[in-house]
């Protein structure tokens, strides 16, 4: 079944971060206090919302900005984001 069309524009780099810093999701989620599974559908541009807590908690583990984590991008409204293609 082809996911939703929500019409959002953000774009979620936690793939990118995790990497640069050497990091599992699975060790992000236990230092963060949320499940992987809620950090994977994050991870996977299939977030409806992100709780101000949860933000703040990854940019403290990631030591980033949350600019460095979402971005806008009216171009990928329904598209590559959600295919999890960058």
């Amino acid at each position: 079944m082809p996911p939703e069309d929500d019409g959002h524009a953000i774009q979620v780099h936690l793939d990118r971060l995790l990497a640069a810093r050497s990091m599992t999701l699975a060790e992000l989620a236990a230092r963060v206090g949320v499940t992987n599974v809620n950090l994977s559908v994050l991870k996977n541009g299939r977030a409806k919302a992100i709780r101000f807590t949860t933000l703040t908690a990854i940019c403290r583990v990631l030591e980033c900005q949350p600019g460095d984590l979402l971005s806008y991008d009216e171009e990928g409204a329904g598209s590559e984001e959600r295919s999890g293609n960058e």
